[in-house]
């Protein structure tokens, strides 16, 4: 038998009295995840030491690959034209269940394992966003699956989507623009966070694309009126796109940065850049917006004597729920439970929240928040994923309560046991959901129908993004 760890803690507790995917498999799954917490980890502790980049993260995939391949899953690297994307798959037949995974670090942020704001000196970003632990904690769930199905006989696939640059780089739009979950029946995922739910909800649609004027350069004092400012045309874009703000939806966001405005005020600039995202909960009105600010870029680049072009970024749909398959969820973490300190992660917790705000408190990262829908005002690619196939997702608390994404406090907690504990809750809620899907057919329906019905029967998908290449040097610095 190939899985000889799964052989021995079945020994304990035989399957064959409970159903397949009842609460014995359950058991014995979670019990063969805690008895790898500790290679798990240091995975874990791997990837967040490197904090690679999006499309940069050769060697955290890599990792991830070679740990699936280890366990019996066939590895298909480099999909979607992506050297860091990959796609593992265990078994054989229907109902074919997806796991995502993420492993890519942000830029311009980094902290030590410490509770106390602490940079590490050269290193150029880290993992704020918790997906040093997303992508193993996902991958371990697959193999716990994976050797479900092969003790027990069981027919289905599982699938593990390795999936680069969530953060800005719109990876997984690409992935399903190549097909790859045309087949799958359903999806699972997780994030890190500061509390632990598997509630319904959405978020934002985006579409984000960098803005580039040019101009002509002159000597700003002595001589003026042989130039055209790049700078001035961004200027004159941005506050033609401040006042459209009073002419969008409320739920709009439109945001934005000045990537390159010119190096010296005595020249005048020949060449600036702005980084624009333009957000909204429905796709098609995210089209519609971004148009007028096109529209005011070009009426900018009129009226400045300049000249403008611009390069699509990413774009990905807001996230579309199925209750059924969030019920699910759900009620596998409320049976997991949340995580719960040590006396020693306690201290941490405590340095770490007085850097907070007090709500919510310590101690709500052992608690399951209600089941009940929830609004979110960010984006991510699994969005377009979730109009593929039903998508279900969830949140653990790898975070001390009341950390925000993207901050160092994140970062502390990625890179020690408070993040890790999360991990697990989310490997088992994971897989204890994919055990349900695999052996009960009803349950799978039911989630299919909802599906076709919130989707619409008339749905034809449409990248945000178009039909660009992945930016594979989105990330990289000039001269880097």
């Amino acid at each position: 038998m190939r899985f000889s760890s799964f052989a021995l803690l079945a020994a304990v507790q035989i399957l064959a009295p409970c159903a397949a995917g009842g609460q014995s498999s359950k058991e014995e799954v979670g019990r063969l995840l805690d008895s790898r917490t500790e290679r798990l980890s240091g995975i874990a502790m791997d990837i967040w030491d490197l904090a690679e980049l999006g499309y940069q993260e050769a060697r955290s995939a890599e990792l991830l690959a070679q740990e699936l391949e280890a366990h019996g899953f066939e590895v298909d690297r480099g999909v979607a034209e992506i050297p860091t994307a990959f796609v593992a798959s265990y078994g054989s037949g229907e109902p074919v269940i997806g796991i995502l995974g993420e492993y890519d670090a942000l830029p311009g942020i980094n902290q030590d394992r410490v509770p106390e704001r602490r940079p590490i000196e050269g290193k150029a970003g880290g993992h704020a966003c918790g997906h040093n632990l997303f992508g193993t904690a996902s991958a371990a769930a697959a193999i716990a699956v994976a050797e479900w199905l092969e003790e027990t006989g069981s027919s289905g696939t599982i699938r593990f989507f390795g999936t680069p640059a969530e953060e800005g780089g719109s990876g997984k739009v690409y992935m399903v623009r190549a097909g790859l979950f045309d087949d799958v029946d359903v999806v699972l995922t997780w994030h890190a966070g500061d509390r632990n739910g598997a509630n319904p909800g959405s978020n934002l649609a985006v579409k984000s694309a960098k803005f580039r004027f040019r101009g002509v350069s002159a000597h700003a004092a002595a001589a003026p009126e042989r130039g055209r400012s790049a700078l001035d045309g961004i200027e004159a874009m941005n506050h033609m796109t401040n006042l459209l703000r009073e002419h969008v939806p409320q739920e709009t966001r439109i945001h934005y940065v000045i990537t390159a405005g010119g190096e010296a005020p005595n020249v005048i600039p020949d060449f600036g850049e702005v980084y624009y995202y333009v957000r909204h909960p429905d796709p098609e009105t995210v089209r519609e917006i971004f148009d007028r600010v096109v529209a005011a870029a070009e009426g900018a680049a009129l009226g400045t004597g300049t000249s403008v072009e611009f390069e699509v970024m990413g774009g990905s749909y807001s996230r579309l729920s199925v209750e059924s398959l969030q019920r699910l969820m759900y009620e596998n973490l409320r049976g997991i439970g949340g995580v719960e300190y040590d006396s020693e992660e306690y201290r941490f917790a405590q340095i770490i929240k007085e850097t907070l705000e007090p709500e919510p408190i310590l101690g709500s990262e052992q608690e399951v928040q209600p089941f009940e829908w929830q609004q979110g005002y960010a984006s991510s690619d699994n969005g377009d994923v979730s109009w593929m196939t039903p998508m279900g997702s969830m949140v653990a608390a790898t975070w001390v309560p009341g950390t925000a994404a993207h901050s160092w406090q994140a970062v502390a907690a990625d890179g020690m046991s408070i993040g890790v504990k999360g991990m697990m809750v989310a490997a088992k809620t994971i897989a204890f959901s994919a055990l349900d899907l695999l052996s009960n057919p009803a349950v799978l329906e039911d989630v299919l129908e909802e599906f076709k019905e919130r989707r619409g029967f008339d749905f034809r998908y449409a990248p945000l993004l178009g039909d660009r290449d992945p930016p594979l040097d989105y990330r990289v610095k000039p001269g880097g």
